[in-house]
């Protein structure tokens, strides 16, 4: 099997991001928004970001905004090399997608699949057609749009999901160095994504990012990938 695609999300500082590329971190995530999404960051810092990781790692900014318009602004201050969306599924439809790409021709774009149930892979069908990558993620009753769940869903239907699309894949939900390695042998995709569980928890609140366990997590997906 081919080297996996790590993704670790969710960058709070330039230095950070950074530190995590230097790991062997390929796709660097932030999270521009002033929703109450964990780790988000304004506008400034993420594009700050984006422009620290350039010829180290691959920047991603992720959106919930169910408006184009206001992913389109997003992506023009920010400057990913490609933008996630990541709101409610339905919220941003396929002929939204399409729309996007034509507005923001130098950006990928990376669709987030919600991983519910055997109809979720028809839905991801739908959308593989219009984005560069897809990343099947987990869902929180607590949390906006797709993902940040931290927790597993059915690896089953993630793994028919990568055999119904060509295009890229990314496996996200409750991954760990614990577990990266199974869900690799589980579903074979393109990469895995960590957000929860490579975090140190600040006894204020919030979290950075904690480079043993993305160290740890890195390396899990290294020998799963070489399996």
């Amino acid at each position: 099997m081919s080297a996996i695609h790590i993704q670790i999300y969710t960058m709070q500082s330039a230095d950070e991001a950074v530190a995590v590329a230097g790991c062997g971190v390929d796709h660097i995530g932030v999270t521009p928004s002033d929703r109450g999404l964990p780790g988000e960051v304004d506008l400034g810092t993420a594009a700050n970001i984006c422009q620290a990781v350039a010829g180290h790692a691959t920047s991603v900014a992720l959106s919930v905004e169910p408006v184009p318009a206001d992913i389109e602004t997003m992506v023009n201050e920010v400057e990913p090399d490609i933008l996630h969306l990541c709101g409610p599924m339905g919220a941003v439809g396929p002929d939204d997608v399409r729309d996007l790409r034509r507005k923001l021709p130098d950006v990928g774009i990376m669709q987030a699949i919600a991983v519910t149930g055997h109809d979720s892979v028809d839905v991801a069908v739908s959308y593989s057609s219009v984005v560069d990558f897809l990343i099947l993620d987990s869902v929180s009753p607590d949390i906006e749009g797709v993902g940040a769940a931290g927790v597993v869903h059915d690896w089953k239907i993630s793994a028919a999901i990568v055999q119904a699309v060509s295009v890229p894949v990314i496996l996200a939900g409750g991954l760990s160095p614990a577990n990266v390695g199974q869900a690799i042998a589980a579903v074979r995709p393109w990469g895995v994504d960590s957000l929860t569980h490579t975090n140190h928890e600040r006894a204020a609140g919030g979290f950075r990012k904690d480079l043993g366990l993305v160290e740890a997590f890195v390396s899990a997906t290294r020998r799963g990938g070489d399996a």
